[in-house]
C-alpha cells in the first residue's frame, strides 16, 4: 500500500499536526515549525495505513524485529511491526542514556528495522542503532513518517514516508530567541 508524500502531508494538516510558533526540538535545535505526529497517531486507521506503507518499503529485507525509541516511535513502531508480523521492542532513557529495558533484547544476527515518528538530526535513532549493533544485531534500515531534512547522525539507509524541509537552527542562531519570544518544547526527551 503505497502512500504518496502529498497524502501524508494532507493527513498531517487535517490532523492539525503541523504547528507554527517557536519550538525547541528534541535535538535541541530551534524551529518555527513543529510536527506533532501524535495528532496523526490518534487515528488507528490512519496509523495502520502509514505503518503498512512503511512496512511495504522494507518488506523484502527479512526484518526480524522492529525497534523504536520511546516515546515518539512507540505507536508507529508497534504498528509497523504488526504490519510486518514481527516482534516489537523499544528503547528508553535511563539516567539520560538510551537503553533496552523491560527485558527487551536483540539477539546476535537479528535483522532490525528502526522506526521513528519524526527525524530531524536522528540523534535518538543513532542511539538505538548503536544499541542494536552492540547486541550483535544488523540494522537493515531506518524508516519514519517524516524526515525534517538536514544532516543525520546515523549511517543506516533511511526511508521516510515524507521529506518535509523545515528550517531548524542552533539556539544561538535563532531570531525568535533574539526577540525574546517564549519557546515551547513539545518533544518527549524533556519529560519528567
Amino acid at each position: 500500500m503505497t502512500i504518496a508524500e502529498n497524502e501524508v502531508l494532507d493527513a498531517l494538516r487535517d490532523a492539525g499536526a503541523i504547528l507554527h510558533g517557536h519550538f525547541q526540538l528534541t535535538s535541541g535545535r530551534h524551529s518555527d515549525t513543529y510536527v506533532q505526529c501524535a495528532r496523526v497517531l490518534e487515528d488507528p486507521a490512519l496509523t495502520t495505513s502509514l505503518a503498512r506503507a512503511m512496512a511495504e518499503s522494507v518488506a523484502e529485507r527479512g526484518v526480524d524485529v522492529v525497534a523504536a525509541p520511546a516515546v515518539g516511535g512507540i505507536i508507529i513502531g508497534f504498528a509497523v511491526a504488526q504490519a510486518l508480523g514481527v516482534r516489537f521492542i523499544f528503547t528508553e532513557r535511563q539516567n539520560g542514556t538510551m537503553t533496552f529495558r523491560r527485558g527487551f533484547t536483540v539477539q546476535p544476527g537479528e535483522r532490525v528495522l528502526v522506526v521513528e515518528d519524526v527525524v530531524t538530526t536522528g540523534g535518538s535513532v543513532a542511539e538505538v542503532i548503536d544499541l542494536v549493533r552492540e547486541s550483535g544485531g544488523d540494522v537493515v534500515a531506518v524508516t519514519s513518517i517524516i524526515d525534517r531534512g538536514g544532516e543525520k547522525a546515523f549511517d543506516a539507509e533511511f526511508q521516510p514516508l515524507l521529506r518535509l524541509q523545515v528550517e531548524s537552527m542552533e539556539p544561538q542562531e535563532c531570531p525568535q530567541c533574539g526577540q525574546g519570544t517564549p519557546i515551547d518544547s513539545p518533544g518527549s526527551r524533556r519529560l519528567g
